[in-house]
């Protein structure tokens, strides 16, 4: 079975599933069970405190229950609408306490990011781009954390953070080129 082929069942069997939980909110757990654990995670990467992102995990299935009449389907995934709700949960939470965000930078993605930006991916370019990726305002770090680090698609990344997957493109094309040029005169 090809890989779009697989793609093409799961994403109808999601779309039976939503269409389940509209018809009977008990039909919901389902939803539920599937994306927890990824929702939970994705908070988790931008608190860094366990006990809060259950908090924001436990609001965002409630809103998604709440709200899942209104859901549409856009050609992206259903978990893209959960992300969309637990993005702009976390943000609300930080704008509310005035706290600062955590960002969880793994390895394998910084070295993803350093071959992109520099074309070279060696120990001294990863802490390179660890330094000017701490230049890079909250709302950029965002988008890179989306499109790198928890591999989403444009559609998807536009999808969560409300722009169109054009805008989300050139956005993260931008900020790449943001960290080429910061890297170019700091080294």
């Amino acid at each position: 079975m090809s890989l779009h082929h697989k793609n093409d069942i799961d994403l109808k069997l999601e779309m039976q599933q939503v269409e389940a939980a509209k018809a009977d909110p008990a039909r919901f757990n389902v939803l539920y069970d599937n994306y927890y654990k990824s929702i939970f995670v994705f908070v988790y990467r931008r608190t860094g405190n366990e006990e809060l992102s259950a908090d924001i995990t436990s609001q965002v299935f409630l809103k998604a229950l709440i709200n899942i009449k209104k859901y549409e389907f856009k050609g992206v995934p259903f978990s893209a609408w959960l992300f969309r709700i637990a993005f702009n949960e976390v943000n609300m939470y930080f704008r509310k306490n005035n706290a600062n965000r955590v960002v969880s930078l793994d390895q394998s993605c910084i070295i993803q990011i350093a071959a992109e930006v520099l074309e070279d991916d060696n120990t001294q370019a990863q802490q390179r781009m660890m330094t000017a990726l701490k230049q890079l305002d909250s709302d950029d770090i965002q988008l890179i954390e989306l499109r790198f680090f928890e591999k989403r698609s444009f559609a998807e990344v536009g999808e969560i953070t409300g722009i169109t997957e054009n805008n989300a493109k050139v956005k993260v094309y931008r900020i790449l080129d943001k960290l080429k040029k910061v890297l170019g005169n700091k080294f």
